[in-house]
């Protein structure tokens, strides 16, 4: 189900449920941290696709951005 590339990189697919759901595989769970009651962000473009990710990393993202700007 799942393909790694490397220590830095998951790939799997997934299907979606009848109700619109997707389980995230446990290996990538596990890769990545993530535990039942995590909140996880949804993000896309129609023309990207979506990308889910942890509010965190792209908190750090927008902090190195912003800072970025200032000097």
């Amino acid at each position: 189900m799942g393909h790694r590339k490397d220590d830095r990189h998951y790939m799997a697919s997934v299907k979606l449920g009848p109700k619109g759901q997707i389980v995230i595989p446990k290996e990538a769970r596990a890769f990545f941290g993530i535990r039942p009651g995590d909140t996880l962000l949804i993000l896309g473009s129609e023309d990207s696709g979506l990308v889910v990710s942890k509010p965190e990393v792209l908190d750090r993202v927008a902090q190195e951005i912003l800072g970025n700007l200032e000097e």
